[in-house]
C-alpha cells in the first residue's frame, strides 16, 4: 500500500531531520514545500508543483535510497516511522507555514565538517542562508532559473 502524501512527508521529516530537533525539522519541511511551491527552474520543471514528485526525485534524499555507496542504507523512509511530532511539522508545512529565516531556501545538506560551503549544489545555482545543526541550507542565485 502507498503512503499517503501527509504520510509520506512526515517519514521524510523524521528520516533527514529527526535528530535536529523540532527548528531543524521544521527547516527542512520547510525547503520541501519550496521546492513544491518554487515557481521556476528544475524542481518546478520536473516536480511540477507535486510534493510526492518532490520527495521522490532522484537523487535528492539520502532516506529515498535503499543501498548508499553500495551498502544498504539503514537510515531510510521505511524503517523509521514517525512519530506524533513529525506528522504535526507536515501539517504545519501543507498548511503553508514557513520557519522565517528559511524562506526561500530550496537546498540543505550535512557538510560532516564544522563549517559549511559558500555554495551548494556545486554548479553554483545556491549560496549559504544559514546553518542549523548540522545543516547547511542554501538560497536560490539566478543561475537556478536556468537549471
Amino acid at each position: 500500500m502507498a503512503y499517503s502524501d501527509r504520510e509520506l512527508f512526515a517519514r521524510i521529516i523524521k528520516c533527514e531531520a529527526g535528530g535536529e530537533g523540532e527548528t531543524g525539522m521544521k527547516a527542512v519541511a520547510t525547503v520541501i514545500m519550496n521546492r513544491v511551491n518554487v515557481a521556476d527552474g528544475e524542481y518546478r520543471r520536473v516536480c511540477q508543483g507535486d510534493l510526492r514528485k518532490v520527495i521522490n526525485q532522484e537523487g535528492q534524499f539520502d532516506c529515498m535510497r535503499g543501498v548508499l555507496g553500495g551498502v544498504t542504507n539503514p537510515q531510510t523512509i521505511w524503517a523509521n516511522p514517525p512519530e506524533d511530532i513529525h506528522y504535526q511539522i507536515a501539517d504545519w508545512a501543507i498548511a503553508g507555514n514557513k520557519l522565517w529565516n528559511i524562506g526561500r531556501t530550496l537546498w540543505y545538506m550535512n557538510p560532516f565538517v564544522p563549517t559549511c560551503p559558500p555554495t551548494f549544489p556545486y554548479n553554483g545555482s545556491g549560496t549559504i542562508n544559514s546553518r542549523i545543526g548540522d545543516h547547511c541550507f542554501y538560497d536560490p542565485t539566478e543561475l537556478y532559473s536556468d537549471t
